[in-house]
């Protein structure tokens, strides 16, 4: 699913392909369709015979097949996506994004749950080393028993977009936007916080709605949610790649109190168009807005309210987050991704 687990992994490994340094090629299950236009690698891919889900099982369970016969060979062996191979020899760099499923187990399938706990074994078991997005997820993996000595924190990047007027009449126009709106976008589950942000918005005293954006996800009922906001919250769908920079210029404020994230991707694309951004405090997405922004505590729906209507309400102060926060995203590129990412390949060697 397009989200910040794929588009991570494939615009650092771009980047790191761009560099030069580093001879790259992917690995994927048999697919019988293309990529989503949001995670579209431009480095060769190298395809398994067999589909996804046995291909996943066979690597966890039994440790084989190998990549090697179809990749040639290879140096490091990186699990970018919560999936461990066998390295077969080669040196087994792993990221882990985050474990939300440890914290709270009931916000995923008994399955994924399994799955993911298989993974986080497999990685504290075989990865020389492991490759985290943010501190949060640092201290979560030392604290669930990874050495911090085998963790690098490689955050993630973003690439501005440039928007202009015709752009913002035509995604205004595609997908009936009001002239005022708080955004938020990505899959919706559990963990999202959904109906903390849809119950802030039936709090606010005022009359901008909330727009989500991204796919349908799993474990949430959208449409019952949808109901109960009173005309309060549209549901627009999954955005194209070239409309969603344009979506994030045009939000008034971008709303995103996640219970628990690895990073936030969203939160980092939002800063790069100059949205002012509410947040979770204590969680990776307030390290990833910094000071650029205003973090509450995402259980706290009074809290989450007050802070959108105080944002919505104060437009120099809206402006001036905006400001802030797009000249802090400029500072957080693909190409420092790729450099330390290469750097915990180079440790992985050692």
């Amino acid at each position: 699913m397009p989200g910040g687990t794929a588009t991570s992994t494939v615009r650092t490994l771009d980047a790191i392909a761009a560099a030069g340094r580093w001879d790259v090629v992917g690995v994927a299950a048999r697919h019988r369709g293309p990529a989503s236009e949001l995670a579209v690698p431009t480095v060769p891919v190298a395809q398994m015979w067999l589909g996804r889900r046995p291909l996943y099982e066979a690597w966890h369970r039994l440790r084989s097949p190998l990549i090697q016969p179809r990749t040639g060979p290879v140096d490091i062996v990186h699990a970018t996506g919560g999936v461990i191979p066998p390295a077969g020899g080669a040196a087994l760099v792993a990221t882990i994004h985050d474990l939300a499923f440890l914290h709270r187990p009931e916000h995923f399938t008994p399955r994924g749950v399994a799955f993911m706990s298989r993974a986080w074994h497999l990685a504290k078991a075989e990865a020389r080393r492991v490759i985290v997005p943010s501190e949060a997820t640092a201290a979560d993996c030392e604290a669930h028993g990874l050495e911090r000595d085998r963790i690098d924190v490689v955050a993630w990047g973003v690439q501005p977009s440039d928007v202009d007027d015709a752009a913002r009449a035509r995604v205004r126009s595609a997908h009936a936007l009001p002239n005022e709106f708080v955004l938020w976008v990505g899959a919706a589950e559990p963990r999202k916080n959904l109906v903390g942000l849809i119950d802030a918005i039936r709090r606010s005293t005022t009359d901008v709605p909330l727009v989500l954006a991204g796919a349908m996800g799993w474990g949430v009922d959208l449409d019952q949610l949808l109901s109960s906001s009173n005309g309060r919250v549209r549901h627009i769908g999954q955005v194209s790649a070239s409309d969603l920079p344009v979506l994030y210029d045009l939000a008034t404020v971008f709303a995103y109190p996640s219970l628990r994230e690895g990073f936030g991707m969203p939160v980092l694309e939002a800063m790069a168009q100059g949205a002012a951004v509410v947040t979770s405090s204590g969680t990776s997405t307030q390290e990833v807005v910094g000071a650029t922004g205003v973090a509450v505590d995402p259980n706290d729906i009074g809290a989450l309210s007050a802070a959108i209507d105080a944002l919505l309400l104060d437009d120099d102060e809206r402006d001036r987050l905006g400001r802030e926060a797009r000249l802090r995203a400029k500072t957080m590129t693909w190409a420092d991704t790729a450099r330390r990412t290469e750097s915990a390949y180079e440790r992985a060697l050692a």
